[in-house]
């Protein structure tokens, strides 16, 4: 690090920031695209939430830190010939820094919203059309299967019906209604 050290002292602090963080920042960043990145393994013991919802972003964790580290250091660098004036330039890159997190915090929402929820649940099942896999007596008499497909995956779910007649194997059929949380009611088309 001899090249660093005949720098002015303020320049040497801000590569003394941004060679580590860099750093840091560049493993983090092969980490999640590799999909290895799940959290920043630090816990704060405060709610750090932006919006006090149940959000995963929190705005005191590693990531934000390193975020905030990298713009402060480099913008530092970079203006550092620009800026004569050492308390502005600092000034300049603590809310370049902070910039930066609000962009990660940008970003993050933008992909949260590409969140999509494929869990079954049985209320979506309500008016749509199922195929008949095992017979269902007439008038709630028994129990019958029908396989039904909600969100790209068919489901084999226990079916009765009000009709007066039973309803063979291979019909198509519309779900009405649902019963105890777990019991189809259907009607034929």
């Amino acid at each position: 690090m001899e090249l660093l050290d005949a720098l002015d002292p303020l320049l040497q602090t801000f590569w003394y920031i941004a060679i580590p963080t860099t750093l840091i920042f560049t493993v983090q960043a092969v980490m999640t695209f590799l999909g290895v990145d799940s959290s920043d393994g630090l816990q704060a013991d405060f709610d750090g939430d932006l919006d006090g919802g149940d959000a995963t972003f929190q705005l005191f964790s590693l990531r934000n830190l390193i975020n905030f580290l990298l713009g402060f250091s480099w913008s530092g660098i970079s203006f550092f010939n620009t800026i004569n004036n050492s308390t502005i330039l600092i000034a300049v890159a603590a809310l370049i820094g902070c910039l930066f997190v609000f962009l990660f915090f940008i970003i993050i929402k933008q992909v949260q919203k590409l969140e999509e929820d494929n869990s079954f649940k049985i209320e979506n099942t309500l008016n749509k059309s199922a195929e008949v896999y095992l017979t269902i007596p007439e008038n709630k008499l028994g129990k019958g299967k029908i396989m039904i497909s909600i969100n790209g995956a068919f489901h084999e779910l226990e079916a009765m019906t009000e009709h007066p007649e039973k309803i063979t194997s291979g019909s198509t059929v519309k779900v009405v209604k649902i019963e105890n949380n777990n019991l189809i009611i259907v009607q034929p088309i």
